[in-house]
C-alpha cells in the first residue's frame, strides 16, 4: 500500500495547507474536500493533521436554496456514527456518538439536508464531519422515515446511515457549538428524543447481531 506522502497532492496540503484554508470556501470543500474523502483514495488512518486544521476552517452547508425536495418533503441525511468497544474482534457492543442540537441541550445524530450537487452518502458524510468531527465508512442506508418539522408545517423524508468511526478529529466545522459524546445504545435511545432515530437504532443494532461473513 503506498504511503500519504507519495501522493502528489500531498506536499500542497503540507506546504500550503495554512494559505488554502484562508480560501477554503463551501464549494471548494464540496468539490474537492468532502468527495475526496468519499473516494476513500486514502486511508483515513493517514489521515494528515494539516488537513483537519483546514477542516475547521471550512464553514458549515447554509441556507436552502440547493435543498432537495420530494412531493413538498425536505429531504434529510444523517448518519449514526458507532464504534465497537472492543477492537480485537466485531462480535463485541457497540457505542454510537451523540452530538447536541445546533439550538438547545437535546442530543441526537447528525443529519441536515441532502443538497442537489451531492450524493446521499456524500451529504450523510458531510454532515458527519461538519456536526460531529468524525470519519468513517459510510455503510449501506438504514431506512427512510418521515417526520414533522419542528419549526415548520411541513414533513421532512429522513434517511440515515451507519457510519464506522476510523478517526475522531480535534477540530472540526461545528465544535464551538457542538458537543458530542460517546454512549452505549440504550444511553442514546434515553436522551435522544426523536423516535424516527430510535428506529434507525434499532436497524443498526440488528445488522449487528447478524452473523458477520467470514473474510
Amino acid at each position: 500500500m503506498s504511503s500519504f506522502s507519495s501522493f502528489p497532492f500531498c506536499n500542497l496540503f503540507k506546504n500550503y495547507s495554512s494559505i488554502m484554508g484562508l480560501f477554503l470556501s463551501r464549494n471548494l470543500a464540496s468539490n474537492f474536500l468532502y468527495p475526496f474523502l468519499f473516494s476513500k483514495k486514502i486511508s483515513v488512518d493517514l489521515f494528515p493533521k494539516q488537513l483537519e486544521n483546514m477542516m475547521c476552517l471550512v464553514s458549515p452547508r447554509t441556507g436552502r436554496h440547493l435543498q432537495r425536495y420530494d412531493n413538498g418533503c425536505r429531504q434529510v441525511v444523517g448518519c449514526i456514527p458507532y464504534r465497537y468497544k472492543s477492537n480485537e474482534t466485531h462480535d463485541k457492543q457497540i457505542e454510537v456518538l451523540v452530538i447536541s442540537a445546533q439550538k438547545g441541550q437535546a442530543m441526537q445524530f447528525p443529519k441536515g439536508g441532502w443538497e442537489i450537487d451531492e450524493s446521499m452518502e456524500q451529504a450523510a458524510l458531510r454532515e458527519t464531519i461538519e456536526e460531529a468531527g468524525v470519519v468513517g465508512n459510510v455503510e449501506s442506508k438504514l431506512g427512510k422515515w418521515f417526520y414533522k418539522s419542528k419549526s415548520q408545517a411541513i414533513m421532512h423524508e429522513g434517511y440515515m446511515f451507519p457510519l464506522l468511526v476510523n478517526e475522531q478529529l480535534d477540530n472540526w466545522p461545528e465544535m464551538n457549538f457542538r458537543k458530542r459524546r460517546w454512549m452505549t445504545v440504550a444511553e442514546a435511545k434515553e436522551i435522544c428524543p426523536h423516535s424516527w432515530m430510535h428506529e434507525a437504532l434499532d436497524v443498526l443494532v440488528s445488522r449487528q447481531s447478524q452473523p458477520q461473513p467470514k473474510l
